[in-house]
């Protein structure tokens, strides 16, 4: 861990893919109702960052906050029913100042509500996965937020910082970036202690930093510092290193990016394609394979293609879309390991099938691929 002056760093210059997770007090100046003028710098800035080329996922806290204060309540409330009905009515504001803001710079915008326990279904994980890379394909930012309309103390992530990294994790993203009223991390809390210093990287996960952290720090958000740590922990488990920077700082995202060293930087100890095809890798309970022609096996194996229903000629065990299959040639040999697009039964109707007759087969199309190869990892040869 350093806490000597870093001028530059490379890790968010060289991000294509970014989650930007902006809080309650940002979002809502301390609680007074939703800052117009912040969330239209953050949009200014998103909408510069996409004209270079770059994918930008925004996770944004503030619905809870400001349905409390559309509703005039002061303190936020403990009954679940009541955060629910403020989150509904903050959800209307929110929605709506993004798409304004995003809209005035050229760019499309889209709401995603999400709840725990759709990420943690494999099914409902893959179509959320889906549906964000195909908006970020077509240019248009996803705004997500926890459905708190909806969720109870089982499935709730419990602050947007979580959220923020689930949705790295979701999409492989190479960074995320949480925006937040702190400058980033120091060793100790600088309001309290006069000896604390200004942490300006760190290795994500190094246990120290949770030493460090306090507790939660606003009225008006769940999250502090800890949780801030925990989920640059999290997200470095798909390879994703984080920023925390204060929100307030001119251009910061603009800045960020072009290699400036602004806030903490904990740094992920794995790259994220190594990450995620080491999980998979690794993964001992696959519940079923699919077996490939020669043709397929050499696209697979020797190109890195997609692997393609039309190419399929088996499948075995019984599996649900978003499992990990086998995908093995006409010797039983495993070529690589991915995550199925559909079902055992589906793809059993799928064999030797082109795209063109998905629909007239199952009634719908999730995807042209059994296994996209981004969601592939090759197995050693031998």
């Amino acid at each position: 861990m350093t806490s000597a002056l870093v001028t530059s760093t490379p890790v968010l210059k060289e991000a294509r893919r970014l989650v930007v997770k902006v809080g309650s007090s940002l979002v809502t100046n301390e609680g007074r109702g939703l800052d117009e003028t912040a969330i239209g710098e953050w949009c200014r800035q998103l909408a510069s960052l996409v004209r270079e080329g770059r994918e930008v996922v925004m996770v944004s806290s503030g619905a809870i906050a400001e349905g409390m204060k559309r509703l005039g309540w002061r303190t936020r409330p403990h009954e679940v029913h009541e955060l629910q009905a403020a989150a509904a009515v903050g959800q209307m504001g929110l929605a709506q100042i993004y798409e304004t803001k995003l809209r005035e710079n050229g760019l499309g915008s889209a709401q995603v509500l999400l709840t725990h326990a759709d990420l943690a279904d494999r099914e409902r994980y893959l179509n959320a996965r889906s549906t964000l890379v195909t908006l970020l394909a077509l240019g248009v930012v996803p705004v997500i937020n926890e459905n708190d309309t909806v969720v109870n103390d089982e499935i709730k992530f419990g602050d947007n910082d979580t959220l923020g990294a689930l949705v790295a994790n979701l999409v492989e993203a190479d960074a995320l970036v949480i925006l937040t009223d702190q400058k980033g991390l120091y060793t100790a809390d600088p309001r309290k202690d006069p000896e604390a210093r200004f942490v300006h990287e760190a290795a994500a996960g190094d246990p120290a930093l949770e030493a460090m952290a306090g507790g939660a720090g606003s009225s008006i958000g769940r999250g502090g510092m800890i949780t801030k740590i925990l989920a640059a922990k999290r997200a470095a488990g798909s390879g994703a290193s984080t920023v925390i920077a204060w929100g307030r700082e001119p251009d910061a995202l603009l800045r960020l990016t072009r290699g400036e060293a602004i806030g903490t930087l904990l740094v992920a100890q794995t790259a994220k394609h190594q990450a995620r095809k080491r999980w998979m890798a690794d993964h001992l309970q696959l519940r079923g394979s699919v077996s490939v022609d020669a043709g397929a096996a050499a696209k697979v194996r020797g190109e890195g293609k997609s692997l393609l229903p039309i190419g399929m000629t088996a499948v075995d065990g019984e599996f649900s879309r978003g499992e990990v299959i086998a995908v093995r040639d006409e010797q039983g040999v495993e070529l690589a390991r991915g995550l199925a697009n559909y079902s055992s039964a589906e793809a059993r109707l799928l064999c030797r099938k082109p795209s063109a007759e998905f629909e007239r087969l199952l009634g719908y199309v999730a995807e042209p691929e059994m296994v996209h190869r981004d969601n592939m990892v090759l197995m050693p040869a031998g």
